[in-house]
């Protein structure tokens, strides 16, 4: 006497395809959570006002956090690189505006006074951090409701 395993094997094929979309569902979670950070940082990141007659534009560190590329951190986030290092995912969200740092931790004057850094990127990794958990898991309920079983 034998036994059918079709279903069996159909649902070991499943495991099987749920685990290979399984990288790409992090990679994606990933990218979320980074526009997430980004969203927020740029909200914090302050804008210069200039005189209309001095000729500057206010922005350019704010638009640094999308590489001045784009002004949807969710687009963005979407071009950058997720590596996988071991069981870990990284993705590095980052302003090459070259007085970021400065805004973000403080700096002096010329005339030596202190000015108090807006920790917009600090803060932010703070606020995303907290969100991050309800952020995965409703994207894991999608994920499992979406899927084709």
């Amino acid at each position: 006497m034998g036994m059918k395993l079709d279903g069996v094997v159909d649902l070991m094929k499943q495991f099987d395809d749920l685990e290979e979309n399984m990288d790409g569902f992090i990679k994606a979670c990933a990218k979320d959570i980074a526009a997430l950070l980004l969203r927020k940082t740029m909200q914090k990141t302050p804008v210069g006002q200039y005189p209309l007659s001095s000729g500057k534009k206010g922005g350019t560190l704010r638009r640094g956090w999308t590489g001045g590329v784009t002004k949807s951190a969710k687009n963005y986030a979407k071009t950058l690189d997720v590596k996988r290092i071991g069981d870990d995912y990284q993705v590095t969200v980052s302003n090459p505006v070259e007085y970021a740092s400065y805004v973000e931790y403080g700096h002096t004057t010329t005339n030596g006074w202190w000015v108090d850094g807006q920790f917009m990127l600090k803060l932010s990794v703070k606020e995303v951090d907290n969100l991050t958990e309800a952020l995965i898991e409703r994207k894991i309920r999608k994920f499992i409701k979406e899927y084709k079983w």
